[in-house]
């Protein structure tokens, strides 16, 4: 991994993504996956394994860790670590930022993440994510019109830290 500006084809983390994929690639690998393994092979043991639906089952169980166990290992071999804004009058990486939409008085907050720390229910949403994009540098006061695919939203910006 790179502590360089992010090119093309690079994955942008914060310093707290890496550190999320890290354990959960520890945790995969250390607990999951042996689990997993020796599932297989206690449902080996159960006979004839083309009616074996719990081999079966404990088998794709097995495959879906090692298919997440390599996604991370290709998402931490293509990233680089942004820096979180420090900055309180420009959005950037890291900003967490209180929304409202227009017509509404109801406020939203949101922290802006990498793309693979995207986690929307916890008010995490992506750089990358059409929110992220129009929110990105810009200041308290702005205004940002967002097409999503339930039409354009507006919302302005009521504070940044």
């Amino acid at each position: 991994m790179s502590q360089k500006h992010a090119g093309n084809n690079q994955i942008e983390l914060t310093a707290e993504g890496l550190a999320e994929l890290e354990d959960e690639l520890n945790q995969l690998v250390t607990v999951k996956l042996p689990a997993a393994t020796e599932r297989v092979a206690i449902a080996r043991e159960h006979g004839d394994l083309s009616e074996n639906a719990e081999y079966h089952s404990a088998r794709d169980d097995k495959e879906l860790i090692e298919t997440r166990i390599d996604q991370i290992k290709s998402i931490l071999e293509n990233s680089v670590v942004v820096k979180a804004t420090k900055s309180h009058q420009n959005i950037g990486v890291g900003s967490s930022v209180t929304l409202t939409k227009k017509g509404s008085t109801k406020k939203i907050s949101y922290t802006l993440v990498g793309e693979y720390q995207a986690d929307p229910v916890n008010g995490k949403i992506s750089v990358a994510s059409p929110l992220g994009k129009a929110l990105l540098k810009k200041k308290v006061g702005d205004t940002v019109t967002v097409t999503a695919p339930n039409g354009k939203s507006e919302y302005t910006i009521q504070n940044i830290t």
